[in-house]
């Protein structure tokens, strides 16, 4: 069964209340949308394989297409992965903020499931511009992997009610934040030893 497929999906609050039941129900296993300052993410307990499963089938994304996942600060970025020099400046300027960088994972801390990265030895991360997605992050305390909410191959989603008319029913709840300010995907850098390239 997917999602939480015999009920209607919830939107919720934005408020203290509604980010503790996000958190809530991502710390069970489920699936909560929220918005970042790009567009809407499909998230998921970035620690947790059963719920990673079922965010590529909801999303109906293949598993060899690695996430991205959202930290709520640099301190839980650098205690997941191996952040290259050529990353600070970028990092100075860009975090928080539409940008994903991605670096080698940590293989002796990391906690993040293997089907995130899709069993490869880097893990792309970023830490949101936006204060819902900030928030739930730091409620959840874990990090959240979060690609866009969006059937795969589809156009990216930027307001609620889209997301709803996607999920509704796949998906436990929405956290509505109204329209994302962006509305492009994240920019994508990876390193070639100490030398950023946009992927």
């Amino acid at each position: 069964m997917l999602g939480n497929s015999k009920n209607k999906t919830e939107i919720l609050s934005t408020k203290n209340d509604g980010i503790k039941k996000a958190s809530a129900l991502l710390a069970k296993g489920n699936l909560v949308v929220f918005p970042t300052e790009t567009v809407y993410g499909l998230g998921a307990d970035a620690t947790s394989s059963s719920a990673i499963s079922k965010l590529y089938a909801v999303k109906k994304r293949p598993k060899i297409n690695p996430l991205i996942v959202h930290v709520k600060n640099m301190s839980a970025a650098y205690s997941l992965a191996e952040i290259p020099q050529g990353a600070e400046p970028l990092i100075e300027k860009f975090w928080p903020g539409p940008l994903t960088l991605v670096v080698q994972k940590k293989r002796t801390s990391s906690s993040i499931s293997d089907l995130v990265t899709s069993n490869l030895e880097t893990i792309a991360l970023r830490i949101p511009d936006h204060p819902i997605a900030l928030k739930l992050l730091n409620e959840f305390s874990k990090p959240i992997a979060a690609p866009s909410a969006n059937l795969s191959g589809k156009l990216s989603t930027t307001r609620a009610k889209d997301v709803f008319s996607n999920f509704d029913g796949q998906i436990a709840a929405i956290l509505d934040g109204g329209s994302c300010s962006i509305g492009l995907e994240s920019t994508i850098v990876g390193f070639e030893g100490k030398k950023p390239v946009i992927l």
